[in-house]
């Protein structure tokens, strides 16, 4: 990767309100009539309604003096297809002046895409990512997000991105824009004792990837400098990021293992909330890349895998899961372009972990979290082949928003490397 000519020397820095504790999730009536909203519509999937959250999200809107409706066809995995659904229930239903997402991070995807298409023009599509879509830019300002999260992993109650995928196509992308960031996050941990073994598994995947791929990502001095007018969410690893990922690396050490073991360990179920909100934070202002990349292929192209505490009645790889897959050679890969981060991020998921500080530690420490928390052994467990690493690889490569984050120069092969080496971990 070769040196900037002109050294970028700003960083920047975002993020929702947050409102965290057991309870704040009855408090979004009062929070919504400080947005100055009237009319709220609350998105939520079929399985996190039969939890009854939504409902309860929904009483304290009502409660308030606010006209709700609720919207429980999200699909787990957004698609084109099903945002359009919600889409199209918004503007029929609308106008909407403040949009509520209760679930997980497919929940809260789909409500930044209902946002974004009931108060810009245009179609779908016209705002995914390049080079799957049009990355048209919002024109007009989004009616107040308010997400509150029942899982412990995405973080996308914190980040400015929108995940789908593209049938058609068979790749996962997103659309990224400032504009997506909730305006409110409300994090109750209380809503997340729900979640199954498999979930919290998957989705702490997911927490523990954010942290490791944001610390490790491209400082931001590495990057040409950009006029004002060209700034983007993720501008690669800074001080403020740093902070949020190594203290969420922190909790999850003392939690992860626990809170998939007892889903009714109040104390694990917590600190798991704080890491993804931490994690969010971090990642959502530095940028992830490799193992991010190659997990949007990994979830899109996945034909007959049925995970544990997932709806069974379609295929996939759960985002988290299909994250961490590639994780463990990802970073081994990465190791010689910060050696230092890489270990410290080892030392602090596992401070006893025995081994020499070098490119195997990290790797090491993650395919022993893996394994006790029921991670799949490597892409070859969720139904792949050596076959089928060339598609996956070019599927990877259309990710450049996140390989640009990467902390070295990637290619196709490196990516076929990395991706070979997955196919069993251990």
């Amino acid at each position: 990767m070769a040196a900037p000519t002109h050294p970028e020397s700003v960083f920047t820095y975002g993020a929702p309100q947050l409102k965290f504790g057991a309870g704040a999730a009855d408090e979004v009536g009062a929070d919504l009539v400080r947005l100055g909203a009237r009319r709220a519509l609350v998105v939520t999937d079929p399985g996190v309604a039969a939890t009854g959250s939504p409902a309860r999200v929904a009483a304290a809107i009502t409660a308030a003096g606010l006209d709700v409706r609720v919207f429980d066809g999200a699909h787990v995995e957004p698609t084109d297809a099903s945002l359009l659904d919600a889409i199209g229930f918004a503007r029929d239903t609308g106008p909407w002046d403040a949009v509520v997402a209760v679930g997980g991070g497919s929940s809260i995807d789909t409500a930044k895409a209902v946002a974004l298409l009931t108060s810009n023009p245009g179609e779908l599509m016209d705002y995914v990512n390049p080079p799957v879509g049009g990355g048209r830019a919002p024109e007009h300002p989004l009616p107040p997000l308010v997400a509150v999260p029942t899982t412990t992993g995405t973080g996308a109650e914190s980040t400015t991105i929108c995940v789908l995928d593209v049938l058609a196509l068979k790749v996962k992308t997103g659309i990224s824009h400032v504009r997506l960031r909730p305006t409110l996050a409300v994090v109750d941990p209380s809503l997340t004792r729900t979640q199954p073994a498999g979930v919290t598994a998957a989705s702490g995947m997911d927490i523990l990837c954010h942290a490791l791929e944001s610390l490790t990502a491209r400082p931001y001095t590495s990057f040409e400098r950009k006029r004002p007018e060209e700034r983007v969410p993720y501008c690669g690893s800074n001080p403020v990021a740093d902070l949020w990922s190594e203290r969420a690396l922190s909790l999850l050490a003392g939690s992860f293992r626990r809170a998939v073991r007892d889903g009714e360990d109040l104390q694990a179920r917590e600190d798991m909330a704080l890491a993804a909100t931490f994690a969010g934070l971090g990642f959502g202002n530095a940028g992830v890349h490799i193992p991010h990349a190659n997990a949007y292929p990994i979830a899109g192209r996945v034909r007959d895998y049925r995970p544990e505490g997932y709806p069974a009645d379609h295929a996939m790889v759960p985002h988290g899961m299909a994250v961490s897959l590639t994780a463990p050679e990802a970073f081994r890969f990465t190791f010689d372009a910060a050696p230092d981060r890489h270990v410290r991020a080892a030392r602090l998921l596992a401070p006893d972990a025995d081994g020499p500080p070098d490119a195997g530690l990290l790797p090491a420490v993650l395919t022993d979290l893996m394994r006790d928390v029921g991670i799949p052994d490597g892409i070859g467990a969720v139904g792949y082949g050596e076959g089928d690493v060339p598609d996956l690889v070019e599927g990877a490569m259309k990710q450049q928003r996140l390989l640009a984050t990467a902390p070295k120069t990637v290619t196709e092969d490196d990516l076929g490397g990395i991706l070979t080496r997955s196919l069993a971990l251990w």
